[in-house]
C-alpha cells in the first residue's frame, strides 16, 4: 500500500529525517580546509545535505577525528534533500607506510650490535 501525503507533510517528514541523520552522524568531509557534515555513507558513496557546497575531485573523509579515506568523488544525484556523491576511488588511510617487500613472521624486531670490548674494561 502506498501512502500519499501533502507536500507540506512530506517536506516536514523529509526535514525530520535529515535532522535525525545530522545529529547521529559523526562523518565529515574535508574539502579545501572546510569540514562539511556527511549524513550517511555506504560502500560506493555518501550523502550530504542538498544545500552543502558542490564538491568534485579529491576530499578526505573523517569519522570524528579519525581519518578514514582519501577519496576521488563525483556528484551523483540530488533526492529528498540529499546530494549524493559516488566514489571513483576511496583509499583507506593507514597508520604506517606501505612496504614493497614481504616481512617474514620470524623477522627480527630490532638490530642488536656486538659490543666491542674497550681497553679500559
Amino acid at each position: 500500500m502506498e501512502s500519499v501525503f501533502s507536500k507540506e507533510i512530506q517536506a516536514g517528514l523529509d526535514q525530520a529525517r535529515l535532522d535525525g541523520l545530522r545529529k547521529s552522524s559523526r562523518l565529515r568531509v574535508n574539502a579545501g580546509g572546510d569540514l562539511i557534515p556527511v549524513l550517511r555513507m555506504w560502500k560506493t558513496g555518501f550523502a550530504m545535505e542538498a544545500d552543502a557546497p558542490a564538491l568534485r575531485g579529491f576530499v578526505d573523509l573523517y569519522d570524528g577525528s579519525i581519518h578514514l579515506f582519501q577519496c576521488l568523488i563525483v556528484t551523483s544525484e540530488e533526492d529528498a534533500g540529499e546530494l549524493r556523491y559516488e566514489f571513483k576511488r576511496a583509499t583507506a588511510v593507514a597508520e604506517t607506510a606501505a612496504v614493497d617487500f614481504e616481512i617474514a613472521e620470524n623477522a627480527p624486531v630490532a638490530l642488536i650490535e656486538k659490543v666491542r670490548p674497550t681497553a679500559d674494561r
